[in-house]
């Protein structure tokens, strides 16, 4: 080979790093660590991560788990997984588990209020709890427990009290338990315990049931779809929804 086309190789060569490298910046290929930052760089980077994960880990987690098996969680809206969210059409608010939880758990509260009876209204005080925490938990193997890891509500914790049945009329009831059949038992009734607890709804499975996801799934295509879900008045009476509800209780 020539040093003439030495040359002009090492100047073709040249130009098409430049040609790539404007291709990397472009597509942002060059920002990510593995292709631009130094060797240093990156270790810092992962370093930083991992402080952050940890810091996170402290603030947030406990490592203890509810009743239901979720985790526990010290903190609401600030970085984890428990946050305060509507509830549509209801004007309430309600802090829970995001994701498949709150789809389920709001549903709930969303028929409650359509149908058996309407929360907040008249300067109501504490309509709906959600999370509580940790520190609040005397039993971590109660129902209740489940409050603090998000996957649990009480609907007007100051009127029905653990224990004490008789809350709700038997027509609320069977709304009740149609509500819990639209969850497929992912969601019990705490009214139907053996220490009733009627205010009390919470998940029954763990965070890997795939249960879950499905019945998720399900109440958000019924948002989607109209003269279907929560604000559709069905007839609760009709035996074969009767004989869906009793398959839960």
């Amino acid at each position: 080979m020539s040093p003439t086309d030495l040359t002009r190789r090492r100047a073709l060569t040249a130009a098409a790093g430049v040609t790539a490298t404007a291709s990397l910046a472009f597509t942002g290929l060059l920002a990510t660590p593995a292709v631009a930052a130094p060797q240093h760089f990156r270790a810092d980077r992962l370093k930083e991560a991992l402080r952050r994960v940890e810091a996170r880990r402290r603030r947030l987690l406990t490592g203890r788990p509810s009743a239901n098996h979720w985790e526990m969680e010290k903190a609401t809206d600030d970085g984890g997984d428990i946050a305060t969210r509507p509830v549509a059409g209801t004007g309430l608010k309600v802090t829970v588990r995001m994701g498949d939880p709150e789809t389920v758990l709001v549903h709930v509260i969303r028929r409650f209020h359509y149908e058996v009876d309407a929360l907040g209204l008249h300067g109501e005080l504490n309509p709906v709890e959600g999370w509580v925490a940790p520190s609040a938990v005397r039993d971590s193997r109660l129902p209740e427990a489940n409050q603090a890891s998000g996957t649990a509500v009480v609907i007007r914790p100051d009127f029905y009290p653990p224990g004490v049945r008789g809350g709700f009329t038997v027509s609320q009831q069977l709304i009740i338990r149609d509500i819990i059949a639209d969850t497929e038992g992912v969601v019990r009734w705490g009214g139907e315990d053996r220490r009733p607890y009627e205010g009390l709804f919470y998940l029954t499975v763990r965070p890997s049931d795939t249960r879950l996801e499905r019945v998720a799934a399900k109440i958000r295509a019924w948002y989607e779809t109209p003269g279907a879900g929560a604000g559709v008045i069905p007839d609760v009476t009709e035996p074969s929804r009767r004989r869906r509800a009793a398959r839960y209780r």
